[in-house]
């Protein structure tokens, strides 16, 4: 029975709440209403949720589940509270599949392709300068830093020119990593 009651309303939660503090509220009235924890117990857990990694609402349910229902019961409340995320998320990727083929989507997307090119150079650009130390009229880089940049733009190019298509940014990532562990 227990699990039924931690799925409905932590299912509750996942449905009514759109955000993370916006949750707060209303994972404390399910909690109080069901009397799984005392009000202060709440807070506390509520303050613990906000210092750990991840979500405080999957944070909440998964300490609310297990103090309750053990394993399973964390189990059961987690997927309860990010099943109805998941369900709208799948609903809207089946939507875009139609939208994508949209002339005027397909436009939209092409315009913000350099916009988004221009704003991860930019940042990428801040991150160097942003390592770089002024000495007198001289710039001083992290020339780790630096070497790294030019071996992964060498290999994206690189690997554009022998394939003739671009570079998977995943398969960037990866070489990135590997260059991050040798390098530093």
């Amino acid at each position: 029975m227990i699990y039924l009651e931690l799925f409905l309303g932590f299912l509750k939660v996942g449905f009514f709440s759109f955000g993370a503090y916006a949750a707060i509220p209303l994972i404390r009235e399910v909690v109080l209403e069901h009397q799984w924890l005392s009000d202060e117990t709440v807070t506390y857990m509520i303050a613990v949720s906000e210092s750990t990694p991840g979500p405080i609402m999957v944070n909440l349910a998964t300490y609310i589940g297990k103090s309750q229902g053990g394993f399973l019961g964390a189990v059961v409340a987690t997927l309860a509270t990010v099943l109805p995320a998941f369900f709208i998320i799948l609903l809207i990727t089946v939507g875009l599949k139609s939208l994508m083929k949209n002339k005027y989507v397909q436009a939209a997307l092409g315009g913000m392709e350099p916009c988004i090119i221009g704003i991860i150079m930019a940042t990428g650009a801040y991150m160097i300068f942003n390592n770089c130390i002024f000495i007198g009229n001289n710039i001083v880089c992290d020339m780790k830093s630096v070497l790294m940049t030019g071996i992964l733009i060498a290999c994206m190019y690189g690997y554009r020119h022998v394939k003739k298509q671009k570079m998977s940014p995943i398969m960037l990532m990866m070489i990135s990593a590997c260059l991050g562990m040798v390098i530093f």
